[in-house]
């Protein structure tokens, strides 16, 4: 457990009175990246300008994190890692936590119909969403759909979770309140809206038009690379700060956060700490998606085959390196609207990122939940190129990649841990195609992931077969390198 008072004298504390702070904020998913971004950048906010905006947090799973977070006080620590400096703060912007299985949905939802809410945040990745990655809608044959569609005062999913709390809001006649989804998907807002709106209409119509009137869903594009903690970062941190901190979070010191100012109900002043509040997130969402996740995700995919346990390894590797900023550069950012940004530095300041050592980002890590990542990352610029008849032979060879690693054995022919909410879907495909086009076109057929048109693409199929081959036959190495080159 955390203390205080035995903590380095540099260590960053908050001097603010926490007293003070109001329960303005629910936060659904109190993981690594919520510590580490909303919620510092929410402190840095309350430390250098007295902001009151307080934070609820909600986990819905694991109750572990948010019993510890309550034992100390519900304080806990940032550091911020570079190869030659790191920096460590307490955050204290908390002022509730709740856990949904053993606190109650009840609770939840009691929770987020407190008068002074304005505003109830997400990061629970993709796949708790509920929705079709390849359409953005809601996916009505969800289990936790399925549920919340005969039980409305007693959901599991988040848009049911959330819709409840709307719904028992207006009843009581208490303001909307915003909600700002930080995960990483194209146009999050929208998604949100979505998935929200058409689980209402299909509970409560009235309702549904009550949402599309009253609340806003404004979209943000989060970047900060936030690694898993492992029990060596823990071991190696607890003996650096002296006591344990079974709720600490390390991440990179690079941080960005740009938020579509469309709130209902008021907002906290986050420009004032970092964050850009702009009318439109979608080129900024599509830069960080294409270019740093599709890049992560090539490098997870391919690395992990390869051996590579961390992305700095996988950038050590000058074909690795070339590749990623090539994708980056030839194939994703011809893709982008962005205007104004010199994409060439950014590709630069990304790849100065993935160096990073202190940083054990793994591919692992990065790899899981590919059916939820692939659209967004990989296949929206994948049909960018295939209406303009352009190269995009890493683009396939990423998805290739993915093809190769979902099949569940890496080069060593070593068991492959797949963590993904089609994972029982992926089974069925490999297991009932063999290696090569079979697997490919088996793959191809999960319409939720690819939709309907890439599997009937003659180039797409041949593309991904080739590369899938070079895999097999050459391993990920050879393959990044002859991709390079074209081979």
């Amino acid at each position: 457990m955390l203390q205080i008072d035995r903590l380095p004298a540099e260590v960053q504390r908050p001097t603010y009175d926490r007293s003070k702070l109001k329960t303005r904020m629910v936060h659904i998913g109190f993981g690594a990246f919520h510590r580490a971004h909303q919620a510092m950048c929410s402190d840095k906010l309350a430390e250098e300008h007295g902001s009151d905006w307080g934070y609820c947090e909600v986990n819905l799973n694991s109750g572990a994190l948010i019993q510890a977070l309550r034992e100390q006080q519900l304080l806990y620590t940032l550091t911020e890692m570079a190869d030659a400096s790191l920096h460590t703060r307490v955050i204290g912007v908390i002022t509730e936590a709740l856990h949904g299985k053993s606190d109650g949905i009840e609770a939840v939802i009691n929770a987020m119909s407190q008068p002074d809410v304005a505003i109830v945040s997400i990061t629970v990745t993709e796949k708790g969403y509920c929705h079709q990655p390849a359409s953005g809608n809601l996916n009505p044959d969800h289990p936790d759909i399925l549920h919340d569609l005969q039980n409305p005062q007693t959901p599991r999913s988040v848009p049911g979770l959330i819709l409840a709390a709307i719904r028992r809001r207006q009843a009581q006649g208490l303001p909307p309140f915003s909600v700002m989804s930080c995960d990483n998907m194209p146009e999050n807002g929208h998604v949100t809206r979505n998935v929200i709106t058409q689980l209402a209409k299909r509970q409560e119509p009235a309702l549904a038009d009550y949402i599309e009137q009253h609340v806003t869903f404004p979209s943000t594009m989060v970047d900060r690379i936030v690694p898993a903690m492992t029990d060596a970062a823990f071991n190696a941190l607890n003996a650096r700060l002296g006591t344990e901190d079974p709720v600490a979070v390390e991440a990179e010191p690079f941080f960005q956060w740009v938020i579509e100012d469309n709130f209902v109900n008021g907002r906290p002043a986050w420009e004032k700490a970092g964050a850009e509040l702009v009318s439109d997130v979608l080129p900024y969402e599509e830069m960080k998606l294409r270019m740093l996740n599709g890049s992560h995700s090539f490098l997870a995919y391919l690395g992990f085959l390869a051996g590579y346990e961390h992305i700095s390894d996988c950038v050590a590797d000058p074909h690795f390196r070339a590749a990623a900023r090539s994708l980056m550069i030839d194939e994703q950012a011809p893709t982008l609207r962005t205007q104004g940004v010199d994409l060439h530095a950014y590709a630069d300041s990304l790849i100065a990122r993935y160096e990073n050592r202190a940083i054990k980002h793994r591919t692992g890590q990065i790899a899981t939940d590919g059916t939820q990542k692939l659209p967004q990352r990989m296949l929206d610029s994948l049909r960018w190129h295939l209406q303009r008849d352009s190269q995009c032979e890493l683009l396939l060879l990423g998805v290739a990649g993915w093809m190769r690693y979902v099949g569940g054995k890496d080069e060593q022919g070593q068991p492959i841990e797949i963590r993904d909410p089609m994972k029982a879907r992926l089974a069925e495909c490999v297991a009932s195609s063999e290696e090569g086009e079979a697997r490919v076109r088996a793959l191809l057929a999960l319409r939720e992931v690819f939709g309907d048109d890439l599997a009937q693409n003659a180039t797409v199929v041949a593309r991904l077969t080739h590369w899938y081959q070079q895999l097999l036959s050459q391993g990920a190495r050879a393959t990044v390198h002859h991709c390079l080159n074209r081979g």
